[in-house]
């Protein structure tokens, strides 16, 4: 029915005005009595066979919603009805941000994909932990965090543990994005020099809580393996607790939507199935390189059961999904959730 009946009206409407639209609607579903009951039980599926031990906290399930979406930490307890057992706010910065200019969001009907430029818009982390404050989370919150786009690299780190020390409080456990394309010169801090102080400096904030939550590194997907090696020490040397692979990719191989159209549409990062193989290789790499050790949260390009599947085959212990929830609908996590225990 999504499909063939609600997607089609969806997508003549542009992306970001859509997202807007469902925004709002999931606050109103929260306030209406016995809704979000009936949600639950149609689009969510519970088991003990689903449920993950990760980086010492437990999962319902594998399936999570990626960073992205509920930017502003607005929507987690309604989208957790659509059987989500985990949401990953943010990217959120220290201040607010406009982010770049519109248009900056672009389907790719062919290729099952999107481009994005958001640039990091959102509130600021001070608005998003008022937010949880006043809606306390009915799930596992993920907090995905960046620089403000005018704030140099150089002076990164600050931004970083600014946005790591005030919602450090508020969600369990956190993600480092250095990884984005759609900030400027931001992907220059995925080199080790760079990470290894950021890291080392949210460490430190870290050591003088009660309580020690883990912090991943989200990785791009246009990585050579050089660079996924430095990542691996990362880990090693216990300065990563694991990683989110992979973020959207600059590349724009075998697609089959027109040479002319990507350049009109320009610069911004692709999700979907163009990037599943890629992310799935990132993935694989990394769990083979660690014996298996590494925590990975495997996202990028899923858009089917089988995706899902390949992905934890390739090492990676939860999966997140965003391109191919919108392509694939409200009851995509829950077919890809009866495809695990199927196959258990």
């Amino acid at each position: 029915m999504y499909k063939t009946f609600i997607r089609p009206i969806l997508f003549k409407i542009q992306p970001e005005t859509i997202h807007h639209v469902i925004v709002k609607f999931m606050k109103v579903v929260s306030v209406i009595p016995g809704l979000s009951y009936l949600l639950k039980q149609f689009y969510t599926i519970s088991s003990p066979k689903l449920e993950r031990e990760f980086l010492g906290i437990k999962f319902a399930n594998p399936v999570g919603f990626a960073a992205g979406f509920d930017k502003d930490a607005e929507i987690y307890n309604p989208f957790s009805l659509f059987g989500f057992s985990f949401i990953e706010i943010g990217t959120v910065t220290p201040k607010a941000q406009s982010g770049n200019p519109k248009p900056r969001m672009f389907r790719l009907k062919s290729d099952s994909a999107l481009i994005n430029r958001m640039g990091f818009n959102n509130k600021g982390v001070l608005n998003a932990v008022k937010n949880i404050n006043k809606l306390p989370s009915k799930i596992i919150l993920g907090g995905n965090i960046g620089k403000n786009t005018k704030t140099t690299n150089e002076d990164a780190v600050n931004d970083y543990k600014y946005a790591f020390t005030h919602l450090y409080d508020c969600v369990d456990y956190f993600v480092v994005n250095v990884s984005c394309p759609n900030v400027s010169n931001l992907t220059k801090l995925q080199d080790k020099d760079s990470l290894d102080k950021i890291i080392n400096e949210l460490i430190k904030i870290r050591a003088a809580k009660d309580i020690r939550k883990p912090i991943l590194l989200k990785i791009s997907p246009d990585l050579n393996n050089n660079q996924l090696n430095d990542i691996i020490s990362l880990y090693t040397d216990s300065l990563i607790d694991g990683v989110v692979a992979t973020n959207t990719s600059v590349s724009r191989d075998s697609l089959l939507e027109s040479k002319k159209r990507l350049t009109e549409i320009g610069n911004g990062g692709l999700s979907g199935s163009p990037i599943s193989k890629r992310s799935t290789e990132v993935i694989r790499y990394l769990s083979e390189n660690t014996g298996g050790k590494m925590p990975i949260i495997g996202v990028g390009g899923i858009n089917s059961v089988e995706d899902a599947i390949e992905k934890l085959d390739a090492g990676a212990t939860l999966l997140q999904v965003y391109t191919g929830f919108i392509y694939n609908g409200p009851g995509f996590v829950k077919k890809i959730n009866k495809a695990i225990l199927k196959r258990m």
